[in-house]
């Protein structure tokens, strides 16, 4: 069988792409000077200040939301407000239990131990972590067969820190575990313009506010997509010469790069406009989508259309993706009109519903 092809690297994924550059300076240190998630850093100086003030270790926390949003630099920030030292892996990294057990026994009182994919944890190992998480204790079979015994290890206080792009898969008796469950939205234009502005200043970039703005509103509301756009602006501006970067050289730049004004690159506008020129707006199957795009279904339902559904550019509808009066607009089109009845079938109301994978492609008049 020949292997799935891998996702074309786009410069607007909030995954790190292979080979690029850690943004550890553009990492703040403290939670003073995090950026944006207003109520999640309000929450956390209570819950830090009352743990150092009881001197003891930090209820666990698990953190959500989609790549990009900073929730290693959460996590790091955390340990350094409590005085900790950190240790960080992930969950497929820990094959076995010996392999929990060897973290958490070098673990000091009070540390830190980041589990980043924490849904994808082994579920052998996944049983093991719950003695740990709730009475700081490991349980262990030693040997084989009618030679095996049980060993009870005591491990030092601890704080777990998960991270997860995907909470829905984290198991309910895993999740309960955690004291302190936080979510990360996505940022606002403003809090990106200031990220932004900071990143420059590292970077040793004159940046003005105008071209802050303009890269922040094409970043998807993702700090990650911001770093990268920025360097990517800069390098545009060091090779013609430019010694500040405006909102005109800025968009430019980003221009070139085929990012446009909504953060949409030339991958989300090839689906748009697909949906529009060849199949009237839709209804239209996922696969009948995925085979004109010769890409794979699972990267439109996790890498294309997350952000689309976000802006209100496409609808999934129990028969299908349709394109919308908004993504009609965005590609300077004009919306089709659609029947009172056939709408409402589209939205599920009405009568013979099928399944979202259904081929229906017959544009509709």
């Amino acid at each position: 069988m020949t292997p799935a092809p891998a996702p074309t690297p786009r410069l607007v994924t909030p995954e790190t792409l292979p080979g690029e550059p850690p943004d550890v300076a553009f990492r703040p240190q403290n939670l003073a000077e995090f950026v944006g998630q207003a109520a999640l850093r309000a929450n956390l100086v209570v819950f830090i200040d009352s743990a150092r003030q009881r001197q003891q270790a930090l209820d666990h926390v698990l953190l959500a939301g989609p790549p990009g949003l900073g929730k290693t630099t959460l996590a790091q920030i955390i340990a350094r407000e409590l005085g900790v030292s950190f240790r960080a892996t992930s969950g497929p990294v820990i094959a076995r239990a010996g392999d929990l057990a060897a973290l958490l026994t070098n673990l000091q009182p009070h540390d830190v131990l980041f589990i980043d994919e924490i849904h994808r944890l082994n579920p052998q190992v996944e049983e093991i972590l719950y003695p740990a998480m709730e009475d700081f204790q490991l349980d262990l079979m030693i040997g084989e067969g009618p030679s095996a015994r049980s060993v009870r290890i005591d491990v030092p206080p601890f704080t777990l820190i998960g991270a997860t792009t995907r909470s829905g898969l984290i198991t309910r008796p895993l999740r309960e575990r955690f004291g302190i469950p936080l979510r990360l939205t996505f940022y606002e234009p403003e809090e990106l313009s200031r990220i932004v502005l900071r990143a420059a200043s590292k970077l040793g970039v004159i940046l003005e506010p105008t071209g802050a703005d303009e890269i922040a509103r094409r970043s998807r509301g993702t700090p990650r997509v911001a770093g990268r756009l920025l360097r990517r602006v800069r390098d545009f501006a060091m090779v013609d010469g430019a010694a500040t970067i405006d909102a005109a050289r800025a968009d430019a730049a980003l221009t070139r790069l085929e990012v446009d004004r909504l953060g949409f690159d030339a991958m989300d506008r090839r689906y748009l406009t697909l949906l529009a020129a060849n199949y009237g707006g839709g209804p239209v199957g996922i696969e009948t989508l995925a085979a004109a795009l010769g890409e794979q279904r699972d990267v439109l339902d996790e890498v294309i259309e997350p952000y689309l559904l976000q802006q209100g550019l496409l609808q999934r509808t129990p028969r299908g993706r349709i394109l919308t009066e908004g993504g009609y607009r965005h590609l300077g089109l004009a919306p089709r009109s659609r029947p009172l009845a056939d709408t409402a079938e589209l939205l599920g109301l009405g009568d013979g519903l099928e399944d979202d994978t259904n081929e229906a492609t017959v544009p509709i008049s």
